[in-house]
């Protein structure tokens, strides 16, 4: 069995949004081809940390990271402080944002369908990268609805619009958006906690034959996903990772006390 590679490491990494701290001394190794949870009460800096691996946090005013984050060996912030932009400029001009958001998918907590038609909302990213040729859009608008497990529902009526698609649907069409620009990583905010449990068990299946493929990494309040999907569990508390451990390793025998008290119910 060939030997998984840690494809994200950070290391000593803070966040601040003003004054507030954010994200405390993080420091994780995320391996390729796994299924990462991160677990926590809201408001514990999961979806923060999700942010960070594709710079989304950039988009907020008064964001400024201290640390390390590198995705295969690439650091993604130098220090930078996002608060001096003549700085940050310099730097964004060395570091390609469009190819790490192209590598790092993401796919949010509601399904965030374009207005337009299935096809369209699968084709709009290689088309952003310059990919023109019909062939090989319809090539990459099919093969990304397979791998989302979507082809058999909607081949009939790709030029439909995407809102009309139950909201179970209407996610799997987002993973699928995000897998038509062949990403490395594929970020997941919460992604079925507006789904019924039918959608829900869906696209956990489909998360495992995802990873065989891309690393995923998942946000969920939901402890029962993360021990069903996913090979490793982090617990965050306050903006601090407490504990990672292999999933089943950290429900069973959590080393961490406040992990403990959390996932047997006794706060959170």
């Amino acid at each position: 069995m060939k030997e998984k590679n840690v494809i994200i490491k950070v290391r000593d990494l803070d966040l601040f949004y003003g004054e507030f701290q954010a994200l405390k001394n993080i420091n994780m190794d995320i391996m390729e081809n796994e299924i990462t949870a991160f677990i926590g009460p809201s408001g514990c800096g999961k979806t923060t940390l999700l942010k960070c691996f594709n710079r989304m946090i950039d988009l907020i005013e008064g964001c400024n990271v201290k640390g390390s984050i590198k995705i295969n060996g690439t650091e993604l912030f130098n220090d930078l402080d996002l608060k001096d932009e003549l700085i940050n400029q310099e730097k964004k001009q060395k570091f390609n944002l469009n190819k790490l958001r192209k590598d790092v998918g993401m796919v949010f907590q509601k399904p965030n369908v374009f207005p337009m038609s299935i096809y369209d909302n699968i084709a709009f990213g290689p088309r952003t990268y310059g990919i023109r040729k019909k062939a090989y859009l319809d090539k990459i608008v099919t093969e990304s609805l397979m791998q989302a497990g979507l082809w058999n529902e909607v081949k009939d009526k790709l030029n439909q619009s995407g809102l009309q698609l139950s909201g179970g649907q209407q996610q799997r069409l987002c993973i699928a958006r995000a897998l038509a620009v062949k990403p490395k990583i594929l970020l997941m905010d919460e992604p079925t906690s507006a789904l019924d449990p039918i959608s829900t068990g869906i696209i956990e299946e489909l998360c495992e034959e995802l990873k065989q493929h891309y690393t995923i990494i998942i946000v969920t309040h939901n402890m029962q996903q993360a021990t069903r999907i996913s090979d490793k569990t982090a617990f965050f508390l306050l903006g601090e990772m407490l504990e990672i451990a292999p999933t089943e390793e950290l429900f069973s025998n959590p080393k961490n006390e406040k992990c403990e008290n959390y996932i047997t119910g006794r706060f959170g």
